[in-house]
């Protein structure tokens, strides 16, 4: 029996609409970008700033937002765990716009400024300068902190063997979605990462991971760069606790996690002690001897909470996140 011509027809019309609606939601994928290189034009802009308006120190954050806007942050005494003095930050109300080589932030009721040069020079409304904030780049202290005698080296860059579905990229990082095949209790644990750079996504869907201690319990991953550090964003305990100061570097810049994690204690089966971590971000403690729910986990993690050893476990959220210099102390 032959098949009708106008069946036929409607087939190869129905096949060239979805060719041309999927091609067109490759097409319409937000930006990512893991090599400042191959970045846009407003990545230069984003970043620290740090300076002196009028007889006192002053930091500034400016965020990236995509298509040549920016979202600018300020905080008395300097940066966020360098001189900021934790009273509330100022958030600049209208955004910074790219034109002609200079983002300008302009039609705020306080103040106003534009970035030129990686210098931000912050004026009245009226255009009086008031002071000039020049672009830093910080590292963390314990960026590439070599691991003591007696440490497990997880991932030094040669090798994926100790990962289960572990993959590497090109430049010899870890890519997210992997568990470490050792497994510990109470213990110490260094990770360096890399978030990407997303100007145009937002919230939980900008440079999303996390890792999981003994497989159960989240310190999130997150591009929260110049936010408040709520419990999901970066450095985040997930649904335990947030941070301040919210110590999350800007996009494509390596970051450290330093993990103090202390197990729970049980009696037979009978759960006596809670969990317990403390934690440092770029050097910057963020969480101090935190109690942990030792009945539940905090998101939905590989392993229930429990009294046995667990592994280390990098989320994929579908985030190019990638990882180095990892390694455990068990204590």
């Amino acid at each position: 029996m032959k098949t009708p011509r106008a069946f036929c027809f409607a087939c190869g019309m129905m096949v060239a609409l979805i060719t041309i609606l999927l091609s067109s939601q490759v097409h319409a994928q937000k930006p990512r970008f893991t090599d400042p290189k191959n970045a846009d034009a407003d990545f230069a802009y984003q970043g620290e700033y740090v300076g002196e308006v009028g007889d006192q120190t002053h930091g500034a954050q400016i965020v990236a937002l995509g298509k040549g806007q920016f979202q600018a942050y300020g905080f008395a005494g300097g940066l966020p765990g360098e001189g900021w003095d934790g009273s509330e930050k100022m958030v600049v109300k209208n955004k910074g716009v790219l034109k002609d080589g200079v983002v300008v932030f302009s039609g705020n009721e306080d103040v106003n400024g534009d970035i030129k040069k990686n210098v931000l020079t912050i004026r009245t409304p009226e255009g009086e300068k008031l002071g000039e904030l020049k672009k830093v780049i910080r590292k963390s202290k314990t960026l590439g902190q070599a691991p003591p005698s007696g440490a497990k080296v997880l991932f030094d860059g040669s090798s994926v063997a100790g990962w289960k579905n572990g993959k590497m990229s090109k430049e010899g990082l870890l890519m997210a979605g992997t568990t470490s095949q050792q497994t510990f209790g109470s213990h110490k644990v260094h990770i360096e990462f890399l978030l990407p750079y997303m100007p145009q996504d937002r919230g939980q869907g900008r440079g999303n991971s996390g890792i999981y201690v003994q497989g159960r319990y989240e310190v999130q991953m997150l591009d929260s760069f110049g936010l408040e550090g709520k419990m999901n964003e970066c450095g985040g305990i997930y649904s335990v606790s947030g941070v301040k100061p919210n110590m999350c570097f800007p996009p494509l810049s390596w970051q450290t996690y330093d993990i103090d994690y202390t197990a729970p204690k049980y009696e037979g089966d009978k759960l006596v002690e809670n969990p317990r971590i403390t934690v440092m971000h770029n050097g910057v403690k963020i969480h101090d001897d935190v109690e942990l729910p030792g009945n539940r986990n905090t998101t939905a993690a590989p392993l229930k909470a429990g009294n046995t050893k667990g592994p280390v476990y990098l989320q994929n959220h579908g985030c190019p996140v990638h990882y180095r210099n990892i390694w455990v102390v068990e204590k």
